[in-house]
């Protein structure tokens, strides 16, 4: 297929729907405190944004999500195509109606699955086809079939169609994912029809810095609503993600939000605030609680550990969140050793909380110029291994 120029392509970026305002920048840092607007309502940078892969962020109703603070949520497109169809959504009113969420929301492309389904994929210049995971049956996406796929979703952001490559992987294999994933750029561009979603350009390069310094260059130069750093945090030491943020982000356009994927740990996030990122998400909250695992002050805890038997104070006694403002972490234990469902939302609701205040905090500290006087602990080098809590991402 020939690819369309971007000076020819739908101009993505003369929408009025969406702004991106500074209110501050830090004197030590790239930090700085912004407010993104979109049709749905405005999102405070930097920022924390839980994952609602199947328009469910797990286990929480939207009522309960909104009260963690959270402000924008992500669904995935390649499961919502699966599962019920973009067709039925769209019939619905769209996401937002479809889920009963009123604020911004973003709809990955699916090119996440492209790597974490490498097994069941193959990729071509034209797409990629992945056998279904739920009846065997062969899907095509292509960058055209994403951008529709996402138009008929109408989430407020959409992700370009991009290929990212695994860690480790030969500068080859990464060289030409990159390039592909430019020129998947160009075809997404062309194909996007709808002025009231933002396109955002993913960029990638893997572990080689000049190929990241090289995308990013690349599209910078388009004029795009925002701009997103993927293909980190599949494999490969916090320290080398640090160096790819801190390398690649300076060179994306300064009055644009920028959202770094699929990172959602404290030092993680602290270090790519520093270096000029606005928007996060994980899944890690949700993932750790079904686990029966909290995020408390920077650490990571089991409730099911028999200390916690007989603690009969909150889990956070600084916390504002529902779960801490009503039970004991004995009750959270009990719950969990009794495998009441319940607790699987509290712990969700918890540390959904816990993650949004942290980078609120941050915020505030940047609003203050206090950013890297007040988080200089989770500023400094990451240790191999070491994610910003006590446990792995997994």
């Amino acid at each position: 297929m020939t690819s369309s120029s971007p000076s020819t392509a739908h101009p993505v970026a003369s929408s009025p729907h969406f702004s991106f305002e500074c209110k501050a920048h830090c004197s030590h840092s790239h930090a700085r405190a912004g407010v993104f607007s979109t049709p749905h309502g405005s999102v405070e940078t930097p920022r924390f944004m839980p994952v609602g892969t199947l328009a469910n962020v797990k286990t929480l109703t939207p009522a309960q999500l909104a009260e963690t603070g959270a402000q924008m949520v992500l669904s995935n497109t390649y499961h919502l195509h699966l599962q019920p169809g973009e067709e039925i959504v769209a019939e619905a009113g769209g996401l937002h109606r479809f889920m009963g969420w009123s604020g911004p929301m973003l709809t990955d492309s699916g090119g996440f699955q492209v790597f974490s389904l490498s097994e069941m994929r193959t990729i071509r210049e034209e797409g990629v086809t992945f056998r279904s995971p739920r009846d065997g049956q062969m899907i095509h996406l292509t960058p055209e079939r994403s951008i529709q796929i996402q138009n008929a979703l109408g989430a407020d952001v959409i992700m370009a169609f991009d290929e990212c490559p695994p860690y480790p992987a030969s500068r080859e294999q990464v060289e030409l994912a990159t390039q592909r994933t430019f020129r998947w750029l160009e075809r997404c561009i062309a194909a996007h029809q709808r002025p009231d979603q933002a396109l955002f350009p993913i960029v990638q390069g893997g572990v080689y810095l000049d190929l990241r310094q090289e995308a990013a260059e690349k599209i910078a130069a388009l004029d795009m609503h925002g701009y997103a750093i993927g293909g980190v945090s599949v494999g490969e030491p916090p320290e080398l993600i640090e160096k790819i943020v801190k390398a690649t982000t300076p060179l994306l356009p300064p009055d644009k939000p920028r959202y770094l994927m699929g990172v959602g740990t404290y030092r993680e996030m602290a270090q790519a605030i520093a270096a000029g990122i606005d928007l996060f998400d994980c899944v890690i909250p949700t993932r750790l609680a079904r686990h029966g695992n909290a995020l408390v002050k920077g650490d990571r805890w089991n409730l099911k550990n028999a200390r916690f038997k007989t603690d009969f104070t909150p889990m956070d006694e600084t916390c504002p969140c529902y779960t801490c403002q009503n039970f004991t972490r004995a009750y959270l234990c009990h719950l969990l050793r009794s495998q009441e469902l319940l607790v699987y939302s509290l712990l969700s609701i918890h540390n959904i909380t816990e993650l949004i205040r942290f980078t609120q905090r941050i915020r505030e500290a940047i609003l203050g110029d206090r950013f890297v006087e007040e988080f200089a602990t989770w500023l400094e080098p990451s240790e191999s291994g070491h994610l910003g809590t006590n446990e792995s991402k997994s």
